[in-house]
């Protein structure tokens, strides 16, 4: 049996009674290192593997008062190594336990190595593995090259991968509402969205939305005002949308049938190819950084702005429920710490890189932009307050979502008439 009598502090009136075994005579005297009999004890109480009884006792002689000082160390690490053994020769366990190592798998909408978007993903891995401590790891495949682009939805819902990066307004079939949270023609910019979405409730009507999918949604990017798309002909009027088919997806493309248009969803990497072979007759894609890349000037003539369709698209970022409950607090925490940088990282690139393409489109491949004829503008203006309205009549999600939606763009524009568009006009000479 091991005991450890050791004074609580500078006071030699007071002790701490030690077991090592865990085991305490309490029907014995005990004696202080001066051979002073104890007088009373405390009830027992537990630290550790040991039990600890506080001793009181009489006062010592002063030699005694004196050496106290210097045995504290030493009877501290007589402590610590007494306590971790009993009598026998047998050893505690390890209590140590190995934080568990995730390893995920990642889809994408996107072709492989697509700047910005596809980039932004392997970017946004990266910084999870290095905010977990190497924990979480997450695997990233492009469209395709696990699942086919526009099935990314369903491989997260149905647990096949555990997450994936896409646009809310692929998966319109699915869900109509959910085109509110990519982007709305005539809506609000990347910094209306960003506002709404964090600040205003609209990511709480997301997840609630997505809920029943199995999926919990952050956004995760953002490519800022689009331009209004390619054509192989010239668009003097609203009437000669009559007829175009135009790849352009979401609530867009619903306002462009309106206009008499044919609207066709296609994956970014068929696009040229049929606009190049006249399988369609437009297109919209993204701006004039991956516009260029895409060589879409070589395949129709005029370039259009503004982007009246998508003002500011929010990309996704979709994790499946079951997996992300398993994840402990601080590990949620790194995805959604990396998802809300990656979401600024993928606008300031878009900002940055847009400007200097367009410089290349015009001054090395001479391309013509032309500016939608008001006429147009404004009539796409109306066809828009007209589909967002039979849309809401048809689903109960859409019409709640979009008074939402609409409540808040027209209070952020009733600000932001007197601060960006009012300092937007200021810096024109």
């Amino acid at each position: 049996m091991n005991r450890l009598l050791l004074p609580v502090s500078l006071n030699p009136a007071r002790y701490i009674l030690f077991d090592a075994s865990c085991i305490v005579g309490l029907n014995r005297p005990h004696f202080g290192p001066t051979g002073t009999q104890i007088t009373r004890r405390s009830p027992p109480h537990y630290s550790g593997n040991c039990f600890m009884h506080t001793l009181h006792r009489k006062r010592p002689t002063l030699l005694a008062t004196a050496f106290v000082p210097l045995l504290v160390p030493l009877l501290l690490i007589a402590l610590l190594t007494g306590c971790g053994q009993s009598d026998n020769t047998n050893t505690a366990p390890s209590m140590t336990v190995k934080a568990k190592t995730y390893n995920w798998k990642l889809v994408t909408t996107w072709p492989p190595n697509f700047p910005i978007f596809q980039e932004g993903v392997e970017r946004f891995a990266d910084d999870v593995k290095i905010l977990t401590g190497g924990r979480l790891n997450i695997k990233v495949y492009a469209g395709g090259e696990l699942v086919p682009p526009l099935q990314s939805f369903d491989a997260v819902s149905q647990g096949t991968v555990e997450m994936s990066h896409g646009a809310a307004y692929y998966w319109a079939g699915k869900i109509p509402a959910g085109q509110f949270f990519t982007a709305v023609p005539f809506g609000m910019n990347a910094q209306g969205m960003n506002s709404w979405l964090y600040a205003g409730g609209g990511l709480e009507l997301w997840r609630e939305l997505y809920k029943p999918h199995n999926l919990v949604p952050f956004p995760m990017g953002n490519t800022g005002v689009q331009m209004g798309g390619w054509f192989n002909k010239k668009i003097d009027s609203i009437a000669d949308l009559k007829g175009l088919k135009m790849r352009i997806p979401g609530l867009g493309g619903k306002v462009f049938a309106k206009a008499g248009g044919t609207p066709v969803l296609m994956a970014g990497g068929e696009i040229y190819t049929a606009l190049d072979r006249g399988t369609i007759d437009a297109t919209e894609w993204v701006g004039p950084f991956h516009d260029e890349r895409l060589g879409l000037y070589r395949a129709a003539k005029y370039y259009y702005y503004p982007g009246w369709h998508e003002p500011g698209p929010v990309l996704e970022l979709n994790v499946n429920t079951t997996a992300w409950g398993s994840l402990t607090p601080d590990l949620q925490k790194a995805i959604e710490t990396a998802a809300s940088a990656s979401n600024l990282w993928m606008l300031a690139q878009f900002e940055a890189k847009n400007f200097e393409a367009l410089a290349k489109l015009k001054n090395e491949h001479h391309v013509q932009v032309y500016e939608f004829p008001a006429e147009v503008i404004s009539e796409l203006r109306k066809l828009s307050t007209v589909v967002l309205e039979e849309e809401a009549e048809k689903n109960a999600d859409f019409k709640r979502i979009y008074q939402a939606y609409k409540t808040f763009a027209d209070n952020h524009g009733s600000w932001s008439e007197l601060s960006e568009e009012a300092y937007a006009k200021a810096r024109k000479p």
